[in-house]
């Protein structure tokens, strides 16, 4: 029933997000990484079910992308609320996207190297997964770099940088943040629900 809930939450805002959205070229490249998220979950779910934390999050991840998607991150109606009541030189919705680039993986990464087994718990998991998660950050800025380049004006609102001469350095910030963040919220919440998946299994 769960998961259920979770499915049609994600089709329902997926569906939301594509009527009449700012543009359908900037709707595709911001929504496709979630068309590829849920692809994955599915092929996996039976060999490799996660735990309700790691599938939620992903979820919320996923609703950032299709927010994005829908009104382009430097046009979301709430964000520019906030950045005119507070004075803001720019919309900084694209700065939560990228928190949550790293806030995210971060815990999606830990569960599969836990898990797994790749690395043991303690300080050097928590710095591996922290600077995978910067690099991730770091290789989805060269994607736009590329797409950029190769796309010419439709991919302004792809890259969203609004005039900002470091969005690129600041985005891989927001993604190293959110990542140690992350795992100083949620990694002891994330045991325990890998104990008990692992005593179900």
């Amino acid at each position: 029933m769960k998961y259920i809930i979770l499915i049609s939450v994600f089709f329902l805002t997926l569906i939301w997000s594509a009527i009449n959205p700012h543009d359908y070229f900037t709707w595709f490249l911001e929504v496709f990484p979630g068309f590829i998220a849920f692809g994955v979950l599915v092929f996996t779910y039976k060999k490799f079910p996660l735990t309700d934390i790691t599938y939620t999050l992903i979820l919320i991840h996923c609703i950032i992308l299709f927010v994005g998607g829908k009104y382009t991150y430097a046009e979301v109606p709430w964000f520019n609320a906030i950045k005119e009541y507070f004075g803001h030189a720019r919309n900084n919705y694209d700065k939560l996207g990228h928190i949550a680039q790293g806030f995210i993986p971060a815990i999606i990464i830990r569960e599969v190297f836990v898990r797994k087994a790749v690395v043991k718990r303690g300080m050097w998991l928590s710095v591996i997964i922290v600077f995978f998660c910067t690099g991730i950050s770091a290789m989805y800025e060269l994607l736009e770099w590329a797409v950029a380049e190769m796309s010419g004006e439709g991919a302004d609102a792809f890259l969203g940088t609004q005039g900002y001469a470091w969005d690129t350095q600041s985005d891989m910030l927001c993604a190293m943040l959110g990542a140690t963040t992350s795992l100083i919220l949620f990694s002891k919440w994330q045991d325990k629900q890998i104990k008990r998946l692992t005593l179900q299994a």
